[in-house]
C-alpha cells in the first residue's frame, strides 16, 4: 500500500503545483496580478469558515497519505482496482481544473476582492456549469480519497465539500450576481452550479436556484 500513498503524494504535489502555483506565475505575467485574494469575511463567519476549511482541505490531502506511509489503517485494505481507480480519477480531476482555469483566463481567482469587477466567464466548460473548477477540484478529492481510503482522507474531501458550498453559495454567487447583475441571472439559468442541469438559477430572481 506504501506505493500507492507515495503515488497520492505525488499527483497531490502536481495538483497543487499546476493549480496554484504554475497558474499563478501564468496570472502574474499575463495581468500583472498573480490572483491570490486570500480569506473573506470577518473571523467566524461562513465566508471565513470556507476559507478555513479550504486550508484544512488541502493540508489534510497532504496528511491522509502521509498517515498511511506511517502506519494509519486503511478503511479498504487490499483494495488495489479501488486504488487505481483513484488515481485516473485523480488525474481527471487534475487536467479537469488546469482546463477550467485556463478557460477562466484573466478573471481568475483564488478568493474574491468585493471592490473588484472581473468578466463573466460564460465559455468552455462554463457554459455548461458555473464552477467548473470547483467540480474538478472535488473529483480530484475523491479520487484521492479512493488511492488512500483512510480517515483523514475522508475528512479532507468532506472539509473540501463544505468549504466550496460555503464559498460558492454565501461568497461569490452574491458576488457575481452584485456585479453582473440580470447577465448573471440569464447565465444561471441555463448553468448548473457544480454539475450541468442542476443548480440553476430561476430567471428573474436574484439568488434561489432550482437545487
Amino acid at each position: 500500500m506504501t506505493g500507492w500513498a507515495w503515488a497520492a503524494l505525488l499527483l497531490y504535489g502536481i495538483w497543487l503545483l499546476s493549480a496554484f502555483g504554475v497558474r499563478a506565475v501564468i496570472q502574474l505575467r499575463r495581468t500583472g496580478d498573480a490572483g491570490f485574494r486570500g480569506l473573506s469575511g470577518r473571523p467566524g463567519s461562513a465566508s471565513w469558515w470556507a476559507g478555513v476549511l479550504f486550508v484544512a482541505a488541502l493540508l489534510g490531502a497532504v496528511a491522509a497519505p502521509a498517515a498511511t506511509l506511517a502506519g494509519l489503517p486503511l478503511l479498504l485494505s487490499e483494495a488495489r482496482p479501488v486504488y487505481a481507480t483513484g488515481a485516473a480519477i485523480t488525474v481527471l480531476g487534475i487536467v479537469g481544473t488546469l482546463a477550467a482555469q485556463t478557460a477562466m483566463g484573466a478573471s481568475w481567482r483564488v478568493g474574491v476582492d468585493q471592490a473588484e469587477r472581473t468578466a463573466l466567464v460564460t465559455s468552455g466548460a462554463f457554459a455548461h456549469v458555473r464552477n467548473p473548477i470547483f467540480t474538478a477540484m472535488m473529483v480530484s478529492g475523491v479520487g484521492l480519497v479512493l488511492m488512500v481510503p483512510n480517515v483523514l482522507a475522508v475528512a479532507s474531501l468532506a472539509a473540501l465539500v463544505v468549504a466550496v458550498e460555503l464559498q460558492v453559495r454565501i461568497v461569490e454567487e452574491p458576488y457575481l450576481q452584485a456585479v453582473h447583475g440580470a447577465a448573471y441571472t440569464e447565465y444561471g439559468a441555463t448553468a448548473g452550479r457544480f454539475v450541468p442541469g442542476l443548480g440553476r438559477l430561476r430567471p428573474g430572481t436574484p439568488g434561489p436556484d432550482s437545487g
